[in-house]
């Protein structure tokens, strides 16, 4: 019984496993640039005012919301209701919190994004599957025609 070199396994077990590093680690890195906000709702917004926790705040007059940073590093959204933006603005101002609006390019921009079907992971997750069929076909029939070679 012949069995193949011991380099060639390897060198194809590399092979596969920079592939498939290569493939998964810009997905990744592309998920960890966005900031992510929880949304919340009045009752939580108004305790975290209340007990001076919010550090910034940026309104979108375009969705009506407002992207709240706090003290201890979260980010959440809150939605305000139609023509809230001027009390809450000035009650963020009346405890000390800077308080930022989103010009209308900015705004328009947010409110016309489409919800994110994670396509490019499809994508990868497809060229995956195939390098690993591709690569098994490969070595199965290498090994059919060494031994039908014997």
């Amino acid at each position: 019984m012949h069995r193949p070199p011991a380099p060639r396994r390897i060198v194809t077990l590399a092979l596969s496993a920079i592939l498939t590093f290569a493939l998964l680690v810009p997905a990744a890195g592309a998920a960890e640039a966005t900031i992510a906000y929880t949304h919340e709702g009045v009752k939580a917004f108004e305790q975290q005012l209340a007990s001076g926790q919010i550090r910034s705040a940026t309104f979108n007059k375009r969705v009506r919301s407002l992207r709240v940073t706090l003290k201890d590093g979260r980010h959440v959204l809150y939605r305000y209701p139609p023509k809230g933006e001027p009390a809450l603005a000035s009650q963020l101002q009346a405890k000390g919190v800077p308080v930022t609006t989103l010009k209308p390019a900015e705004a328009a921009k947010e409110a016309s994004k489409a919800p994110v079907h994670h396509k490019l992971r499809y994508i990868a997750g497809g060229i995956l599957i195939a390098v690993i069929v591709i690569v098994g076909a490969v070595l199965l029939f290498d090994r059919r025609r060494k031994t039908a070679m014997e």
